[in-house]
């Protein structure tokens, strides 16, 4: 009852911040069900699940901060003033998306895809014009509609409030914002916004067409996973070329740069590192886990801050009850990318089986900020908490990873049977 009253409450609190604002691209007033700050703790509340599902964080700074000056250097001209954050992920797919309220992901399998910088700022003013024209919220406002009212008030609510319900919207909202796919219209809207975004910055529009014609050039044999939320018929390629040709373009607009190429560079040096990775993962999921291990650790010692290789390292060291030397792996993911899910579960699931228990349940609380919907997380704290004793607690971990489950989970039949001890059934 407490529950309900309180997601009531906050239910209240969020009906009456929904109201008429100023569309900052049109300047007339409009109603939003999702405001501002809203949109912006959502983003904020599914970033680590987005880096975690895109292999984590591209461990080198020097790519991080020239992806991030550049992508604030478009950002300052957009009329939406958001706390904008950009980031490069580890993942080989050639891919950018947004996320509500302003945080930017692009793939290393993008940038090594790219000719030149204007290319690079034509995706990110594209994912700009998304952001300011609210395309994602809108979407959310109109698939989940009033059921979105209740979900925010889950994510006011947070922390031990959060009933196995909740975490299921949760679970559908992060869902949908990984695969949100663009209307024509919508697409239109953000290559206007973007070109416009694009020379506003300095930067040639010509870059787009360019963008374009490369991944169009692309989509019969590899096509990039950006046309999967992205449709790019041939017209949407004129039409785009047609609105430059309107344009008044000034002089000394930015083609490229030679910082680009040599963070280009830095991304084709440890490409090596993420092929044998990626070949880890293929024997990691045929069962050949001796031979994934040795990938692995030749992933690590051709770029030895690859983080996703390392987690797998402490997960088959673990299947292998090695748990201090998994620990070990664990700690090292964590320090190199604190977004990442898997640094954190995996050292309190190495934690646990050493028998150190405090300490897991607080590594395993850390991946739950990180990705709260992760069945795992709550199969590990009720163990935790039922060899400490406190069996309400375990209990209650218990069904949250039973809610959450995909039927494949190993330690599924253990978790049934511990709730069947304690007079809880599930058919």
């Amino acid at each position: 009852m407490r529950q309900l009253k309180a997601l009531f409450l906050s239910f209240l609190v969020f009906l009456a911040s929904c109201a008429t604002v100023v569309d900052p691209l049109t300047g007339r007033r409009t109603f939003t069900l999702l405001p501002p700050e809203e949109e912006i703790a959502i983003g904020q509340k599914f970033l680590p699940e987005a880096i975690t599902e895109m292999e984590g964080v591209y461990p080198d700074e020097e790519v991080q901060s020239y992806v991030r000056e550049l992508g604030n250097k478009i950002a300052r001209v957009t009329p939406r003033k958001l706390p904008y954050e950009f980031f490069v992920v580890n993942s080989s797919q050639v891919n950018a998306f947004a996320l509500p309220g302003g945080k930017i992901i692009v793939t290393r399998g993008l940038i090594l895809t790219l000719e030149k910088e204007s290319e690079l700022a034509a995706v990110l003013a594209h994912e700009l014009a998304h952001v300011n024209a609210r395309h994602h919220a809108k979407m959310l406002e109109k698939t989940l509609g009033l059921s979105l009212l209740l979900q925010i008030g889950a994510l006011i609510i947070g922390g031990e409030n959060t009933t196995e319900r909740v975490l299921l919207q949760l679970a559908s909202i992060g869902a949908t914002l990984l695969a949100l796919k663009f209307s024509r219209d919508q697409e239109r809207e953000a290559d206007a916004l973007g070109l416009r975004f694009m020379v506003e910055a300095g930067y040639d529009p010509w870059g787009m067409v360019d963008t374009f014609k490369r991944f169009k050039a692309m989509e019969k044999d590899y096509p990039p996973e950006w046309l999967s939320t992205h449709p790019l018929p041939e017209t949407r390629i004129r039409e785009v070329t047609e609105m430059i040709k309107k344009m008044d373009l000034p002089p000394n607009l930015i083609k490229d740069s030679p910082r680009f190429h040599a963070v280009k560079e830095k991304l084709v040096k440890t490409k090596p590192s993420y092929e044998a990775y990626e070949e880890g993962k293929k024997l990691y999921a045929k069962g050949r886990k001796d031979e994934a291990l040795k990938k692995f650790h030749e992933a690590i010692k051709l770029f030895d801050r690859n983080q996703a290789a390392m987690a797998y390292i402490a997960s088959i060291l673990l299947e292998k009850d090695r748990p201090e030397e998994a620990l070990s792996w664990a700690e090292k993911v964590t320090r190199i990318d604190p977004y990442l899910l898997w640094g954190w579960y995996l050292k309190g699931v190495a934690l646990f089986k050493l028998g150190r228990y405090e300490e897991s349940i607080a590594a395993l609380e850390e991946a739950k900020k990180r990705v709260e919907t992760y069945a795992g997380i709550y199969y590990y704290l009720g163990r935790n908490y039922e060899a400490l004793g406190q069996i309400e607690k375990a209990i209650e971990n218990y069904r949250k990873a039973l809610k959450l489950a995909r039927g494949n989970e190993p330690w599924l039949p253990d978790l049934k049977r511990r709730l069947a001890r304690y007079g809880i059934f599930f058919y």
